[in-house]
C-alpha cells in the first residue's frame, strides 16, 4: 500500500495535483513514523518536497512553508545515516557503479534537504534561523562535506555581500590616474563604524570560504586528471555533485581576498595589498580552473542524454 500511495503520490506531483500527492504521501509516510524503511523514508522527503512546492505555488500560505521544514527536518536523521553507511561502502569500492550510484543519490538527498531548510527560512523572513541553521550543519561532522561546505558558502556569501556594500561606493572607490591609466583606489569611509564592520565581514567571510577549502575531497582537488570521455556515467554524475560546492568555495575565497585587498589599501598596508592582490588572482585561476571542468563534465553528460534519446527514438522508428 506504501509503494502504491508513493506511485500515485509521485503522478499526482508530476502533474501538479500538489494537495491530493500532500495527502497520498502524508499517508504513506504516517506507516513509518520512525523512518525504518525505504519507503518511509522516501514518503516522508516527498511530503516535505510536495508542502514546499505548494508554499512555492502560493506564497500566502506561510504555514506550508513551516510544515515543509519540519517534514525536511523528519527526514534528515535518517538520511544522513544513509549517505554515512553509503560512504563507508564506496570507500571501501570506490570504482563500484553500485557503490557510486548509492553514494550519488544519498548525497544529493541530503545536499538538498540541508538547503531546503534555510532557503525557506529566509522566505519566510527569519533570517536568525536560516543563519543558526546553517552554521550548525557546517559544523555537523556527521553531514557530508558538500552539505557543510554549502552552508559555509551561504554564509561566506552573505559576508562578501556585506563587505562590498562598505567598498563599491563612490565614497571609497575613486578613480585615479596611475601609470596614465584610470584605475581603481581605496580610501576608508568616512563612518569609522563602516571600517570595523567592514573588517568583521571581511574576517568572518575568509574563516568561512578558509574551512569549506579544508573540506575539499581528493575527487575534487585532483579533478583535472578525470578522464571525462572515458568515465562512467555514474562518476560522472558523482563528480558533477562534489565539486559544485567547491566551485562557489573558491569563487567566494577569490571575492573575500579581494575584499581583503581593498581594506589593506585604505589602511595603507601596502605591501599586504600587493600580496593580497595577488593571492586573489592565483584563487580566481583556481576556480576559472574548477568551473572549466565542471561545464565539461556537464556537457558530456547533456551530450550521452542526447546520444540516448537519438539511440532511442531510432529504435522506436525501426519497430514501426
Amino acid at each position: 500500500m506504501t509503494r502504491k500511495d508513493l506511485v500515485d503520490g509521485s503522478t499526482a506531483y508530476k502533474g501538479r495535483k500538489f494537495d491530493e500527492a500532500e495527502q497520498l504521501f502524508r499517508r504513506a509516510a504516517a506507516r513509518d513514523p520512525q523512518l525504518t524503511t525505504d519507503e518511509g523514508r522516501t514518503a516522508q522527503v516527498f511530503l516535505a518536497r510536495t508542502l514546499h512546492s505548494q508554499f512555492i505555488g502560493n506564497r500566502a500560505e506561510p504555514e506550508k512553508a513551516r510544515e515543509a521544514i519540519e517534514a525536511y527536518k523528519a527526514s534528515l536523521a535518517a538520511s544522513v545515516k544513509e549517505y554515512n553507511e553509503a560512504k563507508s561502502d564506496y570507500d571501501k569500492n570506490p570504482g563500484g557503479a553500485a557503490e557510486q550510484r548509492h553514494l550519488l543519490s544519498s548525497v544529493s538527498l541530503v545536499n538538498s534537504t540541508a538547503s531546503a531548510v534555510p532557503s525557506l527560512y529566509d522566505s519566510l523572513q527569519m533570517p536568525d534561523d536560516a543563519r543558526n541553521w546553517r552554521t550548525q550543519i557546517a559544523a555537523d561532522t556527521n553531514y557530508p562535506n558538500t552539505a557543510r561546505a554549502t552552508a559555509m558558502n551561504s554564509l561566506a556569501a552573505r559576508s562578501n555581500t556585506c563587505a562590498n556594500e562598505i567598498t563599491d561606493t563612490e565614497q571609497v572607490k575613486k578613480t585615479v590616474k596611475r601609470d596614465g591609466k584610470d584605475v581603481y583606489e581605496f580610501v576608508k569611509p568616512q563612518n569609522p563604524d563602516d571600517l570595523t564592520r567592514l573588517k568583521q565581514c571581511v574576517d568572518e567571510g575568509l574563516k568561512l570560504v578558509s574551512d569549506a577549502a579544508g573540506l575539499e575531497p581528493d575527487q575534487v582537488k585532483n579533478a583535472k586528471s578525470l578522464d571525462i570521455k572515458n568515465a562512467s556515467n555514474e562518476q560522472l554524475a558523482l563528480y558533477s555533485e562534489m565539486i559544485k560546492p567547491f566551485e562557489s568555495s573558491r569563487s567566494y575565497k577569490a571575492s573575500l581576498t579581494i575584499q581583503a585587498m581593498r581594506l589593506a589599501e585604505m589602511e595603507g598596508r601596502t605591501e599586504d595589498r600587493d600580496r593580497l592582490k595577488a593571492e586573489a588572482d592565483n584563487l580566481k585561476a583556481q576556480f576559472t580552473e574548477l568551473s572549466q571542468i565542471s561545464r565539461d563534465i556537464q556537457s558530456e553528460i547533456e551530450a550521452r542524454r542526447a546520444a540516448e534519446a537519438e539511440a532511442a527514438n531510432a529504435n522506436a522508428a525501426n519497430k514501426k
